[in-house]
């Protein structure tokens, strides 16, 4: 059977955000991202910036607005720093373009071709949840930066004293919030829009606390290139992180982004250094004989992940490594994972109700709970 959307990748995570300089600046300092790319009014964009990061395959551009009455503004206004766009690479933008428009997705952009110097890039848009799109790109004819339009940048800072100076290598996952009663409808729109399938799906004790639950349920290109896990809240007793979300942010939208990397410990180690927050796991978690005897060997010693507060999870296929930032914009909203894969495909089940628990001790500190 052939693939209906053929995907080749995510091509970028988009961010609108209240100063992009700035915003620049930390993830290059304490992500390790390298700039490469700016546009701006020295170039023609006379509304708006743009800051253009990557980490080896992992590709980040920070929007900010110039002046106000713009729509990175209003949408800075209305949700905070957010993601405006989970942009993916396809082979063919104008056939999947209208093959997602065939089965009933919602065109924000037609097909376009970007062109300069360095050749040219097509691109066209759809909606998803929220105010979120995804941009469709095609770059297989571009020897350019990023796209036309931007010019190439300096980085700002040096790159991190680790191998290849990168911090983490790709984006793993972006998992998106909605409201109560709306994941089965998007599950089923990037089944038929994208192609995607059903990769896994949490819910009832697989993802509660004695407090508060969610439902989770992961879509996937057939080549697990792109996998979008899709929350909504679950009724319990206090307000779960999903509702925290969707309160701050003013409605559906991307909640976290999981960064892959070769080297959790000394990537923790380095972002922690350079200031990043993360959530804490309590010593209990470690010392369940329980645990150990579930994930059995690892690279890392037990009470080196525990020092980093690094979770651990083993299923049929081998296990990883996980931990969580606490939110990185001054809402309770947006925050990262970083993992670290050997053989599993999964998502970390086994550490859903340690990191709930840790989640909610923050929603606790900031009264949200």
């Amino acid at each position: 059977m052939s693939d209906i959307f053929p995907v080749n990748g995510m091509d970028s995570v988009v961010f609108a955000v209240g100063n992009a300089k700035q915003a620049a600046h930390y993830y290059s300092s304490a992500f390790g991202m390298r700039l490469v790319a700016y546009r701006g009014p020295e170039n023609g964009s006379r509304d708006e910036v743009a800051y253009v990061l990557t980490s080896g395959a992992a590709r980040f551009e920070f929007r900010g607005a110039v002046r106000p009455g713009t729509e990175v503004a209003r949408h800075v206004a209305e949700h905070g720093d957010g993601v405006i766009d989970l942009a993916i690479e396809v082979p063919d933008v104008d056939t999947a373009y209208a093959h997602a428009l065939a089965q009933g997705a919602r065109g924000l952009s037609e097909p376009q071709v970007l062109e300069d110097e360095h050749g040219k890039v097509v691109v066209a848009a759809i909606a998803t949840y929220g105010e979120t799109r995804h941009t469709l790109v095609d770059r297989s004819n571009y020897s350019g930066v990023y796209l036309p339009g931007y010019l190439p940048a300096e980085p700002l800072v040096a790159a991190p004293d680790v191998k290849n100076g990168r911090l983490f290598q790709a984006v793993d996952h972006c998992v998106g919030n909605v409201e109560l009663g709306k994941m089965d409808e998007w599950v089923e729109f990037y089944k038929r829009v994208m192609g995607f399938t059903n990769m896994a799906e949490f819910i009832g004790d697989d993802i509660a606390t004695e407090y508060s639950a969610l439902m989770s349920k992961v879509v996937a290109d057939g080549t697990r290139k792109v996998k979008f896990p899709l929350n909504e809240p679950a009724i319990s007793k206090k307000k779960s992180q999903i509702d925290e979300y969707l309160e701050f942010y003013g409605g559906p939208g991307v909640q976290h982004i999981a960064l892959a990397t070769n080297d959790i410990l000394g990537t923790v180690d380095r972002m922690r250094e350079a200031g990043v927050d993360f959530l804490d796991t309590p010593a209990s978690y470690y010392d369940d004989p329980e645990l150990r005897k579930r994930i059995g060997e690892v690279r890392a010693p037990i009470e080196e992940l525990k020092r980093r507060g690094i979770l651990v999870d083993r299923d049929e296929d081998g296990y990883l490594l996980q931990i969580f930032t606490k939110p990185v914009q001054d809402r309770p909203t947006v925050f990262f994972e970083l993992i670290e894969r050997h053989g599993s495909l999964g998502f970390g089940k086994g550490n859903f109700k340690a990191l709930f628990e840790a989640i909610e001790r923050e929603q606790d500190l900031r009264g949200n709970l």
